[in-house]
């Protein structure tokens, strides 16, 4: 586990996070994640902390209308989205695209078939 930080393309959404890029990262095929080409990783609410912009954020559901994607509305780019794993618990799905300095060569990425959901 370790400290990273990332946000949005303008930089007007910062946040922190504790997170294990040795874990699997999601690379799902939903309608939504594939044309954002998102890679996520889901952590604990507690292991994420949003620095600035949360005035900055707009909040997009679809289909389940379970997980709250946000996205920056100045620039566009979605950082990460909220929902709940199964025992209702609050998890923050990081956009690890959205991480400073990040080597994508390195991830551990994993289909998910979100599109049959």
């Amino acid at each position: 586990m370790e400290t990273k930080h990332g946000g949005c393309h303008c930089k007007k959404v910062r946040y922190e996070v504790r997170i294990d890029l040795s874990e699997k990262v999601i690379e799902c095929n939903c309608s939504h994640c594939q044309i954002k080409g998102l890679l996520l990783q889901f952590v604990p609410q507690d292991a994420f902390t949003l620095l600035q912009g949360e005035n900055e954020l707009t909040e997009y559901r679809f289909n389940t209308m379970k997980i709250a994607h946000t996205f920056c509305a100045i620039c566009g780019v979605e950082a990460f989205a909220r929902g709940e794993d199964g025992a209702g618990n609050t998890m923050i799905a990081v956009n690890v695209r959205s991480l400073d300095a990040i080597d994508l060569t390195t991830l551990n990425r994993v289909p998910y078939n979100g599109k049959d959901l």
